[in-house]
């Protein structure tokens, strides 16, 4: 072929462009689902007539309402990411190869972090007659997945996983970005949340999301509140406090400390009001964490107290304007959920995440964003 032939057009998979019912298995924590939404939007894109499935970990089901993509979602709680709180009980496998069955899926793809295994999800999708099942692995290929391309690298980041994973079989991704879409009626009941707390649609203000779904990966409560009321002082705008319901007892703390200055909406939010939250807010303030993810969607500059859990390449923002403080440390990564060390790669003082929030928000003023990096002190 000359260098001036044209070029071929891209193209499915046969057997995958034939698919017209398909299941995204994803049954993780809430942030690994608000990530599933490039591949979302890319197997829409190339299928428009397709329908499109996603079954979840309860949790992770509420995001689904951020994401346009989808036509259902099925809310499960399965076996293979339990951490020893299911009972045993076979019956509940059954139940759900039985509701995949009636589902009549064509295809499956599954999606997996670095570190787990697409066979025993790959194992339920073949049980459930689903005859396409796409995923990677570290393991060698037993014949559960009927397309197994080469395992991305550890080190890689959760939405380019995904999108490797389908473009395998030649789905075209033309928009690598995390993107979220909020419901008109959750954008409106997020902010008759503020206007009940005396905040208007024109008043600014810092989001404040000081928990993550760890202790490993939280930053101290008590200095995340000091930073907030500085913040707070210098710029003249509100701090409004956000958390799950199980958040409400420890946050009396913060919202003391913050006084006149913290709203608080802690435990009060859906997951799609809490978008239309980051949406508006000048800053965020959060922790490797679902707000962290939610930022980087919607581009709303963000703080990232970043734990040396995991590696930054692997879970970070992309995209969105931010600043992320980790301190390096010999026991990085290490992937636990409580640390032995006292959160030495969170030791930041107050005064660093002012710093750091206020040259953010002063690049942001300038529209310039090209100093977003991973800050070691």
């Amino acid at each position: 072929m000359s260098d001036s032939a044209p070029a071929l057009p891209h193209q499915v998979d046969p057997a995958w462009a034939a698919a017209r019912n398909i299941l995204v298995m994803r049954p993780d924590n809430i942030g690994d689902v608000v990530m599933t939404g490039p591949l979302l939007r890319a197997v829409r894109q190339a299928l428009p007539h397709s329908r499109l499935t996603l079954l979840a970990s309860p949790g992770g089901a509420q995001a689904a309402p951020l994401l346009p993509w989808l036509d259902q979602v099925i809310p499960e709680r399965v076996l293979w990411q339990d951490l020893g709180h299911l009972a045993f009980d076979p019956g509940r496998e059954h139940a759900l190869i039985a509701r995949l069955q009636q589902g009549r899926f064509d295809a499956a793809i599954i999606l997996t972090s670095f570190s787990q295994s697409p066979y025993p999800p790959a194992f339920v999708a073949r049980l459930a007659g689903i005859p396409l099942r796409l995923g990677a692995s570290k393991e060698r290929e037993g014949g559960l997945l009927t397309h197994a391309p080469p395992n991305p690298p550890d080190e890689s980041h959760q939405v380019e996983r995904n999108l490797q994973l389908i473009e395998a079989v030649g789905f075209l991704v033309a928009d690598r970005r995390l993107s979220v879409r909020i419901p008109a009626e959750d954008a409106a009941s997020a902010a008759r949340r503020l206007a009940a707390e005396g905040m208007g649609p024109d008043i600014p203000f810092i989001l404040l999301c000081p928990w993550a779904s760890c202790q490993a990966r939280t930053y101290f409560p008590d200095r995340f509140a000091v930073a907030a009321r500085e913040l707070a002082t210098v710029t003249g705008w509100p701090v409004v406090v956000s958390g799950a319901p199980g958040d409400r007892e420890r946050s009396k703390p913060i919202l003391s400390a913050l006084e006149m200055r913290g709203i608080d909406l802690v435990g009060r939010t859906t997951v799609a009001e809490l978008a239309a939250l980051v949406a508006s807010a000048r800053l965020v303030l959060a922790n490797d964490s679902l707000p962290m993810h939610l930022a980087d969607a919607l581009e709303t500059p963000a703080v990232i107290l970043y734990s040396g859990t995991e590696l930054e390449s692997q879970w970070a923002p992309r995209h969105g304007p931010h600043r992320l403080l980790r301190r390096p440390t010999s026991c990085s990564p290490c992937y636990a959920f409580t640390c032995p060390y006292n959160l030495d790669c969170l030791d930041f003082s107050p005064a660093v995440v002012v710093a750091e929030a206020l040259q953010l928000l002063g690049a942001r003023a300038a529209q310039d964003f090209t100093t977003n990096s991973v800050l070691q002190y």
